[in-house]
């Protein structure tokens, strides 16, 4: 995740987000599970404790999103308001849709 709000269409808005770092270690351990599930698969292990692992993978990469989530809407949408930006509104909008499919 980058360290600033860049919206190409919109007016330039730049600024830090407080989690970036707790985000990264957190899709360094998805990560970490998706290679166990990997490592599970190719060594033929049961096939329930792939799915719980894969289970594991699916919540960390969930609550990576609702961090981007929380992170983006408490920075780079209350600026893009106040600068009257209502397509961050619709980006946004469409990349919600995307993450809940």
């Amino acid at each position: 995740m980058s360290n600033e709000c860049k919206n190409t269409n919109a007016p330039t808005h730049n600024h830090s987000h407080e989690h970036t770092k707790d985000v990264i270690n957190r899709l360094a351990k998805a990560i970490g599970h998706l290679q166990k599930v990997k490592r599970m698969v190719e060594e033929s292990q049961d096939c329930s404790d792939v799915l719980i692992q894969l289970a594991a993978v699916k919540s960390a990469l969930n609550n990576t999103g609702k961090i981007i989530l929380k992170d983006h809407l408490s920075h780079c949408i209350v600026h893009a308001v106040e600068e009257g930006d209502e397509q961050a509104l619709t980006e946004l909008n469409n990349a919600i849709d995307k993450f809940m499919k």
